[in-house]
Parts: structure tokens; C-alpha cells; sequence
């Protein structure tokens, strides 16, 4: 590969499992800075906007010849925006929503290399069957879904909720990596 520093502007262990597919190097530099979430107006532009944000910042700090990976993931569901929950009432409160409906997963990506900007997002549409209160509870008292965008990971227990999908599983992960190869082949890094 190529003499380029590549890093990660998260410490997301499915975000570094990911990228750690391809058996490259990289570091791991979160970013620290508030995030800004007024003035977006859609799901899409906010997950975009705060990858941007943090690959940015991040970027900031990092020789010109560093490639920084910023992203961003959300549940939407009838319009709202389902972050990580507060505590397992919320936990509870969103995987109740979800129970049987289809929601979107929109995770924005952006790759930063000198002056280069890439950024995009990419969305999955996710099919939930019908969950009982105590199949919700037992889910959170396994403390899985604390650390997740609508809280659940499709990876783990979360995939026995899971009757399909329409788009990229790895965006549901949160670092959709079809739509991150283009990005960095695009900035001189070619994964495989």
C-alpha cells in the first residue's frame, strides 16, 4: 500500500472491526469537539454533516498526507431521529417504536486527505418483526443496545429482530464500506 497514515475519527468497536477487515494500518483518533446538530434538516444531511464535523476536526491536527474517516449513524423512524438511548427506559421506548415497522438507518461518511473532501451518506432500510415487552427487556438487560443508534445492533442479539433488509448491511453496522472503497480509491488508497 501506498505510505499514507490512515485514521479513524471514532472509537467505535464495530467501526474499527470494520476497517479492520482489509488488514491495514490505522489509527484511532476520536474526536472531542461539540457536536452541531442545529440547521439540519433531514436525517441524511445531519448524519453527513457531523461526519464531516468530526473527520474535519480531526483532520485538523493531521499531516497533509493523512486519509481521516469521519462517520455518522442514526435510526429514523416516521421523521424522528433515533440516537443512542439515554437509559433502558429510552432503550426500551425506541425498540417498542420499532417493534414490526420498517425504519431507516442513514449513516453519513466523510474522507479527509490535505484539502480533499469527500463526504456522503448512504441508507438502509431495516425490517423489524413484531417484539414482545419481554423479549425488549430481556435484549436491554444484556446491555447491548446502550451504545447504539436506535438501540440495537444488527450484528448481535439485535439480529434475531431482524426480518430484512433493503440496502447495505455494513451502513446498519455504521461505516458502510462499498460507499468508503470509492472514497479512498478516489484519494489515492486503494484497499485492496
Amino acid at each position: 500500500m501506498q505510505n499514507v497514515k490512515i485514521v479513524l475519527a471514532s472509537s467505535s468497536p464495530r467501526r474499527r472491526e470494520l476497517l479492520g477487515i482489509f488488514g491495514l494500518p490505522f489509527d484511532c483518533v476520536p474526536a472531542v469537539g461539540e457536536e452541531k446538530t442545529e440547521g439540519y434538516a433531514s436525517c441524511e444531511a445531519l448524519t453527513e454533516g457531523l461526519a464531516r464535523q468530526k473527520a474535519l476536526e480531526v483532520a485538523a491536527k493531521a499531516d497533509g498526507d493523512t486519509v481521516v474517516i469521519g462517520s455518522d449513524t442514526l435510526v429514523e423512524l416516521d421523521g424522528a431521529k433515533l440516537g443512542k438511548p439515554r437509559d433502558e427506559e429510552d432503550a426500551f421506548r425506541m425498540l417498542r417504536a420499532l417493534s414490526g415497522r420498517t425504519h431507516r438507518v442513514c449513516t453519513g461518511l466523510c474522507c479527509v486527505r490535505g484539502a480533499a473532501v469527500l463526504s456522503g451518506v448512504e441508507i438502509t432500510e431495516v425490517v423489524f418483526r413484531e417484539l414482545s415487552d419481554g423479549e425488549i427487556r430481556a435484549y436491554i438487560a444484556s446491555g447491548e443496545p446502550m451504545d447504539k443508534a436506535g438501540a440495537y445492533g444488527i450484528q448481535g442479539k439485535a439480529s434475531l429482530f431482524v426480518e430484512g433488509i433493503r440496502g447495505d448491511y455494513f451502513t446498519v453496522m455504521g461505516l458502510p464500506l462499498c460507499r468508503l472503497g470509492t472514497m479512498l480509491k478516489e484519494l489515492g488508497v486503494e484497499l485492496l
